[in-house]
């Protein structure tokens, strides 16, 4: 159930060292600031929002409780229309039956479009070590792939770098000019990157939706590189987390409305592709194989526990990440995972194990912003205050004793009184001794009033009499 280059353990030292960067963090607060603007002024324009993510709520919450009949339905009708069905237990399990379905001996570079699935399992990472050569289509994608850095964005993969620092990793890598612009950098990548569609013999995707009904999947996109990726090569893979699945194809409508909005502020993505198998293609048009294979990777284990399965409701928009002051402040990278942001803080220890990801829970000021946005209406902070209670579990022994303390004096109005004297009396010395020295290293100590709120409110009420 590992997640490809998790590192999460370091997250209070990649967060520290993030937040130094201000040429970072000056590009993601400019990039998500605008993207936030456009899904606010996208939202506005659909007096029905507030029942679209009811109704989304409620058709994934239903699917997953019945997710075990929705798959085998699916997988029957996808088998029929002619695409061919693979289960994946995990991560290593996924890469060996893609890497099985590439034609051996090839030198023929892979095309790839934008999946978090694939990065979740470490694609591009098997299948160089295997010496093949995958090659991401998607621009933000490319551009990461040369930078030799995972996204940091799921929706935005190279949303921490300016244009410049963009220019002159094309100038290091390609020869360009590093004055060039974003038009000319664009115009550079395109060229490039059609005559590896137009070598390429497999091409692998992800998967936004799939359907129960017709054994269809759903794709979306803006660049049009998914269509080359799943047409011009004659082997077509699609990677899908199990949990993208909907019942009826009508079902799709409700989600076509909320993903782009909340996404990237659009009333709908340039280009939406709905396969359904490729038995019915004619005159050779498409790939001659359709593979599509399903990823559990401990989504499964998720399933018992309606809390923690909410977070397999995600549709992974990222509007989370783009109101999260956290994620604003540090961006994606700092997170050790390649899910990053609010959702990342809970998928990644849920799928990895707490262990592994001990402090990404904590990773949240509980402002609750990403409740408010998140389409499908998961309860992100709720979900991170459970992980928060199991990562507890491990913690040391000061800290289990202090929160000990301060839990006997909360429950009771007197010991509570008590502790705000004792607050007031070593106040001073807390400021430098102890735990608190620690503790202080990134907070200010708010000193407690002189006197309570309830004791200036008798006196005034004394006073008044």
């Amino acid at each position: 159930m590992s997640i490809h280059g998790l590192n999460a353990k370091e997250f209070p030292k990649l967060s520290r060292e993030a937040l130094k960067d201000e040429v970072q963090r000056g590009a993601i607060s400019k990039a998500t600031d605008t993207i936030r603007d456009r899904r606010g002024a996208a939202v506005e324009q659909i007096p029905e929002w507030e029942g679209l993510r009811e109704r989304a709520r409620a058709i994934k919450a239903h699917t997953l409780a019945r997710l075990d009949h929705y798959l085998e339905e699916f997988a029957a009708r996808a088998e029929q229309a002619g695409v061919q069905i693979h289960w994946a237990k995990d991560a290593q399990e996924a890469g060996e039956t893609i890497a099985g379905l590439i034609p051996e001996g090839s030198d023929k570079p892979i095309v790839k479009s934008k999946s978090m699935a694939t990065e979740e399992i470490g694609l591009n990472h098997l299948l160089e070590a295997r010496g093949m050569r995958p090659v991401e289509t998607d621009l933000g994608e490319w551009i990461q792939q040369m930078a030799g850095e995972p996204p940091s964005h799921i929706i935005v993969p190279a949303i921490h770098k300016t244009e410049k620092q963009i220019a002159d990793l094309f100038a290091e890598k390609l020869g360009s000019n590093a004055d060039a612009s974003a038009e000319e950098l664009t115009a550079i990548a395109r060229e490039i990157l059609r005559e590896e569609f137009a070598n390429a013999e497999v091409g692998i995707s992800g998967v936004n939706f799939a359907v129960a009904e017709t054994g269809s999947f759903f794709l979306l996109e803006n660049e049009g590189n998914i269509r080359l990726t799943t047409t011009l090569p004659r082997i077509h893979i699609a990677l899908m987390g199990i949990e993208k699945l909907l019942p009826r194809l009508s079902d799709l409508e409700v989600f076509l409305r909320l993903l782009p909005r909340s996404g990237t502020g659009q009333h709908l993505t340039s280009y939406q592709t709905l396969f359904t198998g490729n038995a019915h293609l004619k005159n050779g048009e498409g790939p001659e194989q359709m593979h599509l294979i399903l990823l559990d990777n401990g989504r499964s284990a998720l399933l018992g526990d309606e809390l923690a399965q909410s977070s397999l409701q995600c549709i992974r928009c990222g509007a989370c990440l783009n109101v999260c002051p956290v994620f604003r402040q540090i961006g994606g990278h700092a997170y050790g995972s390649v899910y990053p942001g609010p959702i990342g803080s809970v998928v990644t220890p849920q799928l990895a194990g707490i262990e592994r990801a001990r402090a990404l829970p904590f990773a949240c000021s509980l402002c609750v912003a990403c409740k408010e946005v998140c389409p499908v209406k998961i309860d992100l902070p709720e979900v991170l205050l459970d992980l928060r209670k199991q990562a507890s579990k491990g913690a040391g022994l000061n800290e289990r004793m202090g929160f000990g303390i301060w839990a006997w004096f909360m429950k009771s109005r007197r010991r509570y009184r008590w502790s705000l004297r004792i607050a007031r009396l070593f106040f001073p010395l807390g400021k430098s001794v102890g735990p608190f020295k620690k503790w202080r290293a990134g907070r200010e100590l708010p000193k407690p009033a002189a006197k309570s709120f309830g004791e200036q409110w008798t006196e005034k009420k004394e006073e008044q009499r």
